[in-house]
């Protein structure tokens, strides 16, 4: 069976993720996961899908992420992440859910507008 590509988004970030039996390494764009997302945060975020399905160090995952920033990507990744394990098993789909894992957040930029320097924020305003 060829490997199976899950899509994750958040604000401009787009991840491909695909999920192997293994031991738990996570490559992304072709390096060691605390190259990429230096932070803890950013890393515990990703491995946060495992932990809820008692799943850590089952699964090699292979990412590629690009757009963004840091958080951003991190949290398409998550999304990708819980996706492919639901294909897995699912019965780890209320778990995720419970743990909001499976929810694609809409929120993005605001664009902005002719005639303003920002999408909201206006010139100053001259009486005379």
């Amino acid at each position: 069976m060829a490997d199976q590509i899950f899509i994750g988004r958040r604000k401009t970030s787009v991840a491909r993720v695909i999920l192997r039996n293994g031991n738990g390494k996570i490559t992304v764009n072709d390096k060691e996961i605390e190259r990429v997302f230096p932070q803890l945060l950013s890393r515990e975020d990703i491995n946060n899908p495992f932990k809820v399905t008692n799943t850590l160090g089952q699964y090699d995952v292979l990412v590629k992420v690009n757009g963004g920033g840091i958080t951003g990507q991190a949290q398409a990744v998550r999304l990708g992440i819980a996706r492919a394990l639901i294909s897995i098993n699912p019965d780890y789909r209320p778990a995720l859910k419970i743990e909001g894992f499976l929810t694609r957040d809409p929120r993005m930029v605001e664009r902005k507008k002719y005639g303003q320097p920002k999408a909201r924020k206006r010139f100053q305003f001259s009486k005379r």
